[in-house]
């Protein structure tokens, strides 16, 4: 195992208008599971190819542990990458892909066969090694892609989105799967998606990208409860949180499209520096109309989902409906109704008009 350090690290490709990332500073520690999520073009996959040396950094460097591996070749590195393509050989085996790597590092035929059986014992391919890529179900393919890494013995894994091409149930079951191998071998994991699912449920921590540049680093639910800005509180969450401008402000009110929120004693936050405030989904419900802190508006959709429904309320004056969550046991309002909403107050968050979080010692 070895900790990861990027040290202002940047990447211009010729001709570009902006640094694809700029300034990096990340401390990944040995053993950890970090997750680098981000949307589409935030820099996260450069970030990954360049720690893996298919990139060269235009300023700044890499380590892993003690050594500056910002020039090596990938092979001197000690990562070992997984793709989001599987990237497996069609005429070969799955030993033969399990064990190709090994081959072409000189290890012996005995060594190489040692290897692959321990990874396919532990990935449940034992059954599959005389199968070519073809008859194998996108998870098998996954988990021999996966299995081709962990052959080599790596200081740190890389995984590059490496889910995204398996139907919903095949990821759910590889995110159990990717759990129980990091909690199994204890090695450094590198993890980049722009899924949030995957963010969430897979990482000790999680760096959130944006536009090259990390927004916010820390535990997932930390990151999620306390966002630093606007950016992080809205692509955090699903559906995402809901942003209602501040029409006006004291100490136990907030006024926004729709009617008031309570905001007893300004939650420490000067009032007057308040120009948005954002509460998640399931901080929001349905209140009657005697309540004295609410939202007015009219029910415009509703998806129901089983366990719960998401229902979608347009409000005078705001572009976006809010989402609420209701329980299944809550019942459904139809589509027009007029109905009256109520957050909860802790869970309100305050933004300035820059978009960067108020707290109580702002």
């Amino acid at each position: 195992m070895s900790a990861v350090r990027f040290e202002a690290v940047a990447k211009t490709y010729p001709g570009a208008s902006a640094p694809v990332v700029q300034g990096l500073d990340l401390q990944v520690n040995e053993g950890e599971f970090m997750v680098l999520v981000g949307p589409s073009g935030c820099g996260k996959s450069t970030t990954l190819r360049m720690l893996a040396g298919l990139e060269e950094p235009s300023a700044g460097r890499i380590l892993i542990g003690d050594t500056d591996v910002t020039d090596l070749p990938p092979a001197q590195r000690g990562v070992a990458m997984v793709f989001q393509s599987y990237a497996l050989y069609p005429h070969m085996t799955v030993a033969e892909n399990l064990g190709f790597g090994l081959r072409m590092a000189g290890k012996t035929k005995a060594q190489i066969s040692e290897a692959v059986q321990r990874a396919a014992e532990r990935l449940q391919l034992t059954a599959l090694l005389a199968r070519r890529p073809k008859e194998l179900s996108g998870g098998q393919r996954q988990r021999v892609a996966i299995g081709r890494a962990i052959v080599r013995e790596p200081k740190v894994f890389l995984f590059d989105e490496p889910l995204s091409n398996l139907d919903a149930a095949l990821r759910t079951q590889m995110r159990i799967e990717l759990a129980h191998l990091h909690r199994s071998l204890g090695t450094t994991i590198v993890y980049v998606t722009h899924d949030q699912v995957e963010a969430m449920t897979l990482g000790d921590r999680i760096a959130v990208f944006n536009n090259g540049r990390i927004e916010q680093v820390g535990p997932p639910m930390q990151v999620y409860q306390q966002p630093v800005n606007r950016f992080v509180a809205g692509f955090l969450g699903s559906p995402r949180m809901n942003f209602l401008p501040v029409q006006g402000a004291n100490e136990t009110a907030l006024e926004v499209p729709g009617g008031l929120l309570r905001w007893p004693h300004g939650q420490g936050v000067s009032s007057s520096r308040v120009a948005a405030v954002g509460v998640r989904p399931e901080h929001l419900h349905l209140v009657g109309d005697d309540a004295g802190f609410a939202i007015s508006g009219e029910i415009d959709t509703v998806e129901q989902l089983g366990d719960t429904s998401v229902a979608y309320v347009s409000l005078a004056g705001l572009a976006e409906p809010l989402a609420l969550k209701i329980t299944a046991t809550t019942a459904l309002p139809p589509r027009g109704a007029k109905v009256q909403l109520a957050a909860e107050p802790g869970h309100l968050l305050a933004f300035d008009a820059e978009g960067h979080r108020l707290d109580a010692a702002s």
